[in-house]
């Protein structure tokens, strides 16, 4: 998504299910958008399967967490070949992680193991 697409759907996840023509109010009153620009981003993003506009009223098909995870998921193959300990040693490279990080770390790991169990 472009930027000005992730500031539509903020929008949308915000306040959704909205009436495209509240939507049409919310984004001139808080993006200073004229109506055409608004149905114009609003048609690239139900394009692209993330929203609908169904009888006048947007809703969302993918939760703004599920978009972060593939986000997240399609940054982590295309930049570490899908690797999670790629990035995380990336990262510590540049970045000291403080005894709060990595004990976050250690119970994200431990929940998942007991997940897996």
């Amino acid at each position: 998504m472009t930027e000005f697409e992730k500031k539509l759907a903020e929008l949308i996840w915000e306040h959704e299910p909205i009436g495209s023509g509240e939507l049409v109010k919310l984004c001139e009153a808080r993006l200073q958008w004229k109506k055409s620009t608004t149905y114009t981003m609003l048609k690239r993003i139900c394009g692209q399967g993330i929203f609908q506009n169904k009888n006048a009223c947007v809703t969302s098909l993918v939760s703004r967490e599920e978009y972060r995870r593939q986000q997240g998921e399609a940054f982590l193959q295309e930049h570490y070949s899908g690797s999670l300990p790629s990035f995380v040693a990336a990262f510590m490279d540049r970045r000291r992680l403080s005894r709060r990080q990595v004990e976050e770390i250690k119970e994200m790991i431990a929940s998942y193991e007991e997940e897996e169990l």
